[in-house]
């Protein structure tokens, strides 16, 4: 019993620690993109500043928004200028995120509601099994059953002439809200069109790091 005890506290380990690695370093993110805009084939971008809605002034989000974005815009070629006044463009950005709630019919590969005999998978540690009867699985609700979905949005102005010239959006569902590295991953992956435009919806591919 004593060598069975000391065997599945190492295998639990072993997964805790597996886990914490799986936490850090390279990873890949596939977004949903849309792209618009006419940006001028004989213009190279050149130096960029922020420009913030009124209700995004003073905002300390908005400032977070902007350090993950600085990447992606640089990544193609943008600048950042000595303020508003002498940039090329204008960026403004914008992000959301929305958690959705999946009744246990959505899907058909996690089961919570049983009727008869059938399989049941509960996730990583909750395992499987046959459960005969009928009714809500006795688990309950769990973050299998909800869905986050983020997106983010780069809008690019003229700074002379106010005129928009180049716009995207890319968005993300996982079942975790995501943190700082996704949103740096999303700003890559929306300028990953850049300079042209694609405004069907398609998958982009970015390396993260967490």
């Amino acid at each position: 019993m004593q060598t069975r005890r000391t065997f599945t506290l190492a295998v639990l380990a072993a997964a805790a620690a597996a886990s914490l690695a799986a936490c850090s370093g390279p990873y890949t993110l596939s977004a949903d993109v849309k792209s618009f805009g006419t940006w001028p084939s004989d213009r190279a971008p050149l130096s960029y500043a922020f420009e913030r809605l009124p209700s995004q002034k003073d905002s300390q989000r908005q400032s977070e928004l902007e350090d993950s974005a600085r990447g992606a815009l640089e990544r193609v070629g943008f600048k950042p200028a000595a303020d508003a006044k002498t940039a090329d463009v204008l960026v403004t950005l914008g992000a959301r995120l929305s958690a959705v709630e999946y009744a246990p019919w959505d899907d058909p590969l996690w089961w919570r509601w049983h009727a008869g005999v059938g399989w049941r998978t509960g996730g990583p540690w909750r395992g499987g099994g046959f459960r005969a009867g009928f009714g809500w699985s006795p688990w309950g609700p769990s973050s299998l059953d909800r869905r986050y979905d983020r997106e983010v949005a780069v809008l690019i102005r003229d700074r002379a002439s106010s005129e928009p010239i180049y716009e995207a959006h890319a968005s993300y569902e996982s079942i975790s809200p995501g943190d700082g590295a996704t949103l740096v991953a999303l700003f890559q992956a929306a300028m990953g069109d850049f300079p042209k435009a694609n405004p069907d919806l398609h998958r982009v591919t970015v390396q993260a790091e967490r």
